[in-house]
């Protein structure tokens, strides 16, 4: 089964996430900077998902790129996926709109926790639908980076409720860990 249509399809869905977010930002009344200050935890909490989403894309670009086939359990794996990642829009706004209160900044991680679980779960199902040994299965390896993304997710969960600024350093520690394409698959490519 070929690849192209399952990676134009995500290609697509988060095109219209990034889309959703960006038209949910509102133009504020008024023109001076005074205008701009309650918008700020919307502006900031989008770009932190569009940063999220870009991450996804980009590695997903290359997971797909690395595989050389893939199966009826990987078009639903990344179904999977795409659900979770249709929810950061939701939870952007509503994070952004509450100015980082404690529930909706637990849920927002519950979010990118369960977009990396998904994400784990299609790099599982697709390097099992690769021969043995595939430079997929080499270049992933144990994948202690996706382990510790969602181990700090885990954790930055309960610290929403207790202080959610230290949940957000959180989030945004782990998307500078993975601002940078994976290099372990590039390499694999490129050999």
């Amino acid at each position: 089964m070929g690849k192209g249509r399952l990676e134009a399809f995500s290609d697509g869905v988060i095109a219209i996430l990034i889309t959703i977010m960006v038209l949910e930002l509102k133009v504020p009344h008024g023109a001076d900077a005074d205008a701009l200050r309650p918008l700020t935890p919307v502006f900031l909490t989008y770009i932190l998902s569009f940063v999220y989403l870009g991450i996804y894309w980009n590695n997903h670009h290359h997971m797909l790129h690395a595989a050389e086939r893939i199966n009826g359990k990987v078009l639903w794996a990344n179904l999977h996926l795409l659900f979770w990642l249709s929810l950061v829009p939701f939870v952007t706004g509503w994070m952004g709109e509450n100015h980082f209160a404690p529930l909706p900044t637990a849920v927002y991680g519950g979010v990118l926790l369960l977009s990396g679980v998904a994400y784990t779960i299609l790099l599982w199902v697709l390097v099992a639908a690769q021969n043995p040994g595939s430079k997929l299965e080499v270049a992933v390896g144990d994948d202690v980076k996706g382990k510790l993304s969602m181990a700090l997710y885990a954790l930055a969960i309960p610290l929403a409720f207790v202080n959610q600024w230290i949940a957000h350093g959180l989030y945004v520690l782990v998307a500078l860990m993975w601002l940078v394409p994976d290099p372990r698959i590039e390499t694999r490519l490129n050999e």
